[in-house]
């Protein structure tokens, strides 16, 4: 089978696209014939093995896992032993952090894939794991968002935040986004009652004050959490140094800000695909590439202005 391979970190040039063994399906697994991927901000991290630490995760010197790639969508080939809720011929989407999904077959865990929704397409769905549980995961796992609340979302265009917008709409928030002028229509559209224009107004200066404040950008500090919200989560981070003077102010304050790595599960998964069908959730899909064209798609979402997702299409 295609696969695209990395035996050293690096940025996308160092991704090859070679003919590698097809993995056989293990006990609580099932073999996916890969129809399609998004991009997310993880590959690139872990294609350049970078922040360093998690390297202690992917591989000290080199990577342990040849094959990169997390979110995929396709047709179930083979299931393994003691998996129930999946047959052969069914329509799935997933995710693995461990990688293995930028290949025409993947073999995951069944307890991280979910079944498509009537209708719905490949390209689509293989946009929606990790963001989408992010996404999800944030707002009620995390943030506890209850129906009647006011949340402001940082970074409200990307990946994670056009998800985050439309899911805390249909739990019946009255939601608040941040984004560039540029793509505040685009928050509009997606649901967002308010915009703040990060380049016409300082966030780090805004008064508003919100029950939860959902950072998908990571760039609030530790004050803008405190001075905007009764409690906070933040997703991600834009260097080392912001991550660790936020966590040890967290660490030490009484403010309650949530951090978290999502993991996505079945149960998540399928409570997205039904919210797709109903038509709450819409996947904003900005550029499609082929999958001889993965590294460029990596490539383009580095640059962290991606509006919604980028996916990438095997075909033939």
């Amino acid at each position: 089978m295609k696969a695209f391979t990395k035996t050293r970190y690096g940025g996308p040039d160092v991704l090859q696209l070679e003919e590698v063994a097809r993995p056989s399906v293990k006990d609580n697994h099932i073999l996916v014939n890969v129809k399609a991927n998004s991009a997310n901000p993880a590959d690139w991290h872990i294609l350049r093995g970078k922040p360093l630490f998690a390297r202690f995760t992917f591989g000290l010197l080199k990577p342990s896992d040849k094959i990169l790639g997390a979110d995929f969508a396709g047709v179930v080939e083979a299931v393994g032993n003691n998996v129930t809720h999946f047959k052969a011929g069914d329509r799935v989407f997933g995710e693995t952090l461990k990688g293995g999904a930028f290949a025409e077959y993947t073999c995951v865990a069944a307890s991280v894939c979910g079944l498509m929704p009537e209708g719905a397409g490949f390209t689509e769905m293989a946009s929606v794991p990790i963001a989408g549980v992010t996404a999800l995961q944030a707002l009620t796992k995390h943030g506890q968002l209850k129906k009647g609340e006011s949340v402001l979302i940082n970074g409200a265009s990307g990946g994670v935040g056009h998800f985050a917008v439309q899911l805390a709409k249909a739990y019946g928030a009255t939601v608040t986004a941040v984004c560039s002028s540029r793509n505040s229509d685009f928050v509009r559209a997606l649901g967002a009652d308010q915009v703040i224009a990060y380049d016409t107004e300082s966030i780090h200066h805004h008064q508003g004050r919100y029950d939860l404040v959902v950072d998908t950008h990571g760039n609030l500090t530790y004050q803008d959490y405190k001075r905007m919200g009764q409690r906070g989560v933040t997703v991600g981070f834009t260097t080392i140094g912001h991550m660790v003077t936020l966590l040890a102010n967290a660490a030490v304050g009484k403010f309650p800000l949530a951090q978290f790595t999502a993991e996505a599960n079945t149960t998540d998964l399928e409570t997205l695909a039904a919210l797709i069908q109903r038509g709450d959730i819409k996947v904003h899909i900005e550029k499609t590439y082929s999958y001889k064209e993965i590294p460029e798609a990596i490539r383009y979402i580095e640059a962290m202005h991606t509006r919604g997702k980028v996916a990438m299409v095997w075909e033939g």
